[in-house]
């Protein structure tokens, strides 16, 4: 009696063993099938821009770049999508993509100016102003409101409790 106990244990083991192998390679291999699109995005200086809106279509994949101007989007189906970026003050980018099994495609974007008869004469190291703004307010996981540094100057503040009162 107990060596048949023991037999089936031991089966029982086996057999748990066998179901639980199976859906381990189950896993690694539905994994396998997915791949990736990564990028940089950047202004026509080459400086890049953080909080850059990525969308990519059918699944819908929101995202920001990170202060680096990167962004990833992983465990994406093998197909063909429409990648979308967007920034204030620059024209909307769109390009059409194939994603492959195991693969990571790379997406350097270089955005244009909105309108061609604009110019940036850039004297600091990173464009500030209503823009900048606008992308923190946007891309912040919380409620917040950025007022640039030359609005903040030219409020009439009488002192440190006046401008916080604002």
């Amino acid at each position: 009696m107990k060596n048949e106990v023991a037999r089936l244990t031991r089966w029982m083991c086996i057999l748990l063993l066998g179901l639980l192998s199976l859906t381990l390679v189950k896993q690694a291999s539905g994994q396998a099938q997915r791949g990736g699109i990564s990028g940089v995005v950047t202004d026509q200086g080459g400086a890049v821009l953080k909080g850059a809106q990525v969308t990519l279509e059918s699944p819908v994949f929101n995202l920001v770049t990170d202060d680096e101007g990167r962004f990833v989007i992983n465990n994406v189906a093998p197909g063909n999508y429409t990648l979308t970026i967007t920034y204030v003050g620059f024209a909307k980018f769109e390009q059409s993509l194939s994603v492959s099994a195991g693969q990571v495609a790379n997406v350097p974007v270089k955005l244009q100016l909105q309108s061609q008869n604009e110019s940036i004469l850039v004297t600091i190291p990173r464009v500030s102003g209503e823009a900048d703004a606008v992308n923190i307010e946007r891309s912040a996981d919380n409620l917040v409101q950025v007022l640039p540094a030359e609005v903040i100057r030219s409020l009439p503040n009488a002192n440190l409790a006046d401008a916080l009162g604002r």
